[in-house]
């Protein structure tokens, strides 16, 4: 393959990841990352999501020719970072506290290209309106929460929690679009509408 077009291998298992950049038209491969994420304790949230990414792309093999793209996306409220729920309760508990208010969600991007690398971090602003538990366990009990950060999917079911957020949209998803392209370009990669160049 010409140096013209890079091998793009995205390190996560994320369907939601896997949707954007098909949304983009790009071809690539998925190579999951034999990584368990563990959040510091303490660790401010943006710089969780910026370390579990880089620490993604660290644990994936590499061979030339290859950009590799990993991700990690964690939702806050202020300083406290909200995981996966446990089970049922917990999520229902988790959008409780999340309705009526505001939160953070931070995704973090590492990318490599042969020797370089580069990272960054995004961050979008979310508000849930006010929600009732009947709602919450209704949400719930169609199984949407139940393994992703948050306790809710803001292309799914749960776009009818949001009433509104201040930054980018693909954030919330997971692949913030944006910080992609940034990242592209330190890299020397221009994105070209379906495909990716060496400039």
């Amino acid at each position: 393959m010409s140096r013209q077009e890079p091998r793009l291998v995205l390190a996560s298992g994320s369907p939601r990841r896997r949707q954007i950049l098909g949304l983009l038209g790009l071809d690539f491969e998925v190579r999951i990352p034999p990584l368990k994420e563990t959040v510091r304790e303490g660790e401010p949230p943006a710089e969780a999501a910026k370390r579990l990414a880089e620490e993604k792309l660290s644990s994936v093999s590499l061979a030339p020719g290859e950009l590799v793209v990993a991700a990690d996306t964690v939702v806050a409220v202020g300083d406290q970072i909200l995981g996966k729920p446990a089970d049922t309760d917990a999520a229902v508990e988790m959008l409780l506290r999340l309705g009526g208010r505001e939160h953070a969600v931070y995704t973090g991007l590492a990318l490599a290209l042969d020797d370089r690398t580069e990272s960054g971090v995004a961050g979008t602003s979310v508000w849930f309106r006010s929600l009732a538990r009947p709602e919450c366990e209704e949400y719930v009990g169609t199984g949407e929460p139940l393994d992703k950060a948050g306790a809710y999917g803001i292309q799914g079911l749960g776009a009818a929690l949001v009433e509104r957020i201040e930054g980018e949209y693909f954030n919330v998803m997971g692949l913030p679009v944006q910080l992609l392209l940034t990242l592209l370009s330190r890299l020397g990669i221009r994105y070209a509408y379906g495909c990716l160049v060496a400039v």
